[in-house]
């Protein structure tokens, strides 16, 4: 990458991060993004699956086809950075690092339009709703794999607290499968002062949080990998009064199925324990997401190949995490992979969703110029 265009690619990125946008909001991200594409002279569509974006190169005569793919959306978190192109939205902030992913897409397709070694066609897939508002999903329905019927499909997440440029390649699950759990608790509300005429939600919220706290600690394989997260409680309006509802949020994360069939079995044990034990009615409602972010064997194996021809370090060494990713829909549908590229140093409330995040502008080279290269080698190797 010559250092005119790492710094075209920074100044987009920065202005991405200056005007975030949130899930299905992202209409001025994908205006930023056609206008981006037209200067390189790179036809699109656009509107597909909501704001979504696919651009399209083709060279040569070779009949392969391969996605990249870069999300775009931000997040409801109020910017703490102090940086000068800091958040001009109020409450709102690119915490995770979508303007980067969307910046070094724009990186890989200036790339790939000014190289004539390669034969194929690469799809440009800017993505729009990745943060639990189902853009993939709603993409695919759109029907982004029979109007760009690519073969293979590739992606990457900026990590922090590993060395900046290093790409980590993961041998199958990379992120996990998620579920959002709601867990309402309906009583009977009543003076605090006369509580034996109630029926108290409260209390039973806090017994069955205690008794949750079991699900992975007593009920899965500790060489397993399990998180069930109770993060909010809403319950109550007033200190003299018994509510008469109690809703209770969190989230399950887990690598393999027979985990997740586990935990929701014990959910739903521990509901009806609480309900009877302190005549309430619990009811549980657990939404899954789209699954466990896993990398096919020979999609790895070319991602792989492609950072080593960018001269990027390789991880192969690093744990799943269990964060997920919404990447995971795609590669239903097709073999793929999903590497994380080094952001750098982790520091304090600069982690992903912190709210002093920030991408690592120094990497726009590492991760343009792999995700260029991964679509060359994988169209080489058909």
């Amino acid at each position: 990458m010559t250092p005119e265009l790492h710094q075209k690619l920074t100044a987009w990125r920065q202005h991405l991060h200056a005007h975030p946008e949130l899930s299905l909001q992202e209409k001025a991200t994908a205006a930023f993004v056609q206008e981006r594409l037209t200067e390189l002279g790179i036809p699109f569509e656009a509107g597909i699956g909501g704001h979504g974006v696919v651009a399209t190169l083709t060279r040569g005569s070779a009949a392969g086809r391969v996605g990249l793919r870069a999300d775009m959306d931000a997040l409801p978190i109020t910017e703490d950075t102090g940086l000068s192109y800091a958040s001009k939205t109020p409450g709102v902030m690119h915490a995770c690092g979508h303007d980067g992913h969307t910046a070094a897409l724009l990186g890989a397709a200036a790339l790939l339009a000014a190289d004539t070694s390669w034969s194929g066609t690469v799809d440009f897939i800017f993505q729009p709703a990745e943060e639990g508002f189902g853009g993939s999903r709603a993409m695919v329905a759109a029907g982004l794999f029979e109007r760009f019927p690519m073969d293979r499909v590739f992606g990457f997440h900026n990590w922090p607290g590993l060395a900046a440029g290093t790409i980590a390649v993961h041998d199958g699950a990379v992120m996990a499968s998620g579920g959002r759990i709601t867990i309402t608790i309906e009583g009977h509300a009543g003076h605090a002062g006369m509580p034996h005429l109630t029926r108290d939600p409260v209390m039973a919220a806090g017994h069955l949080i205690v008794a949750m706290q079991s699900v992975v600690s007593r009920g899965v394989d500790p060489l397993d990998t399990a998180v069930l997260s109770l993060s909010t409680i809403e319950g109550g309006t007033a200190p003299n009064q018994i509510a008469g509802k109690v809703v209770i949020r969190g989230t399950l994360r887990h690598h393999r199925d027979e985990v997740k069939d586990i935990i929701l079995k014990r959910i739903g044990e521990i509901c009806a324990g609480i309900a009877t034990s302190f005549d309430v009615k619990v009811t549980p409602d657990i939404v899954m997401g789209v699954g466990v972010t896993a990398n096919t064997p020979e999609e790895a194996g070319l991602a792989r190949l492609a950072a080593d021809k960018v001269s990027a370090p390789v991880r192969r060494d690093l744990a799943p995490s269990m964060a997920g990713e919404d990447f995971a829909f795609y590669l239903r549908h097709r073999p793929g992979a999903f590497v994380w590229i080094g952001n750098g140093p982790l520091r304090d409330g600069a982690e992903l969703h912190g709210p002093r995040y920030d991408f690592n502008d120094a990497i726009l080279p590492v991760a343009s110029g792999w995700m260029a290269e991964v679509a060359k080698t994988a169209l080489s190797s058909n």
